[in-house]
């Protein structure tokens, strides 16, 4: 480790597994600085009059920095949380710390990627290295089969293109992250509020922003993803094949199986890498148990063609998005509208 301090920027990558950016801090850095910013410009109304970010989806949020600040508080870290501009607020920790490097995973829209270029800017003015890596889809950005600004705009032509492109194998969660640089002072803060953020709670949340307890709610953060997975897994296994003729009711093919798993992709407590791996030892372990079946038809997918189907129409978005977003695109239309992706 040869950098003083490494302030990790935890931005839609909330996990302690599968985080490049967290694994790399931790090899070449003395101490770290885990960050997570809640932006106002993320919050309040936007230019055409609806909430940039609604109460249930902040709820959500707020438990998954809240997970993620015991997950690294238990490894012998912990989770400064603050509310601001990161161009603003992350060049005062690093000057505060003593950190000498940035490290945090790119996004894709354009708000996002403005925010990286204003701190990469305002961190060298600091003469702070900023480090950012990709982490966010099935297939790695720098392995695609073309460049990001040659991206098909048709989700058939990406599919075809990316065809026989390896799956880059996950980075194991770290048993224990260095704590907080002891110079400087830095506070871990408290996690704000929704009233803190300008939002008042949905009708169907008490007012200190928890949903009331005759509803059914989704919890966030990564323990909670990695246990829904592990209950997708399962559900996944005692799944008939898709061919039989009562395999749509109750499963995973039936209408109420979208959107179990997507919230935590979305907000990056669960890496779409980990899970495609995951769901692929589930399907391996049942066709071998079919092929031991005397009456048992091997090469039933148990719903791993429908995974690959919905992760790379998911690829197929966050990467047609950041073309838009990027360089001579940022300021095209894309040509292309499709829906029902998992999100």
């Amino acid at each position: 480790a040869g950098r003083r301090c490494g302030l990790v920027w935890f931005r839609a990558d909330l996990r302690v597994h599968d985080n490049e950016a967290l694994a790399a801090a931790s090899d070449a850095s003395l101490s770290l600085l885990p960050v997570y910013l809640f932006d106002p410009r993320d919050y309040g109304r936007s230019s055409s009059g609806f909430d940039r970010t609604g109460p249930y989806r902040a709820a959500f949020l707020r438990d998954s920095v809240a997970d993620l600040r015991r997950r690294l508080r238990a490894r012998g870290s912990d989770l400064v949380v603050r509310i601001g501009r990161p161009e603003v607020v992350l060049p005062e920790l690093a000057r505060a710390a003593g950190a000498d490097a940035v490290y945090a995973h790119r996004e894709v829209s354009h708000d996002e990627v403005r925010a990286e270029e204003r701190v990469a800017k305002a961190m060298e003015k600091e003469g702070v290295e900023v480090k950012y890596f990709w982490g966010s889809t099935l297939y790695h950005v720098d392995d695609l089969p073309f460049d990001l600004d040659r991206m098909p705009s048709t989700y058939g032509s990406f599919r075809e293109k990316v065809q026989g492109v390896a799956v880059r194998r996950t980075i194991e969660a770290l048993d224990q992250i260095k704590g907080l640089p002891k110079r400087g002072g830095v506070e871990p803060g408290e996690i704000p509020t929704l009233a803190e953020l300008g939002l008042n709670p949905g009708p169907a949340m008490s007012q200190d922003g928890k949903p009331a307890a005759v509803t059914s709610s989704l919890v966030g953060g990564e323990t909670e993803a990695l246990e829904r997975l592990k209950k997708f897994a399962a559900e996944c296994s005692m799944q008939p094949k898709k061919g039989d003729k009562d395999s749509t009711r109750d499963s995973i093919y039936g209408a109420n199986f979208s959107c179990k798993i997507s919230p935590w992709l979305a907000t990056g407590c669960l890496s779409p890498r980990f899970m495609y791996e995951e769901l692929k030892k589930t399907a391996t372990k049942a066709i071998s148990a079919a092929t031991n079946q005397k009456n048992g038809a091997a090469g039933s997918d148990n719903g791993m063609n429908w995974l690959m189907f919905e992760l790379l129409w998911r690829d197929f978005f966050r990467f047609v998005t950041k073309k838009y977003s990027t360089g001579k695109n940022a300021e095209v239309v894309p040509a292309t509208a499709c829906t029902g992706a998992l999100a």
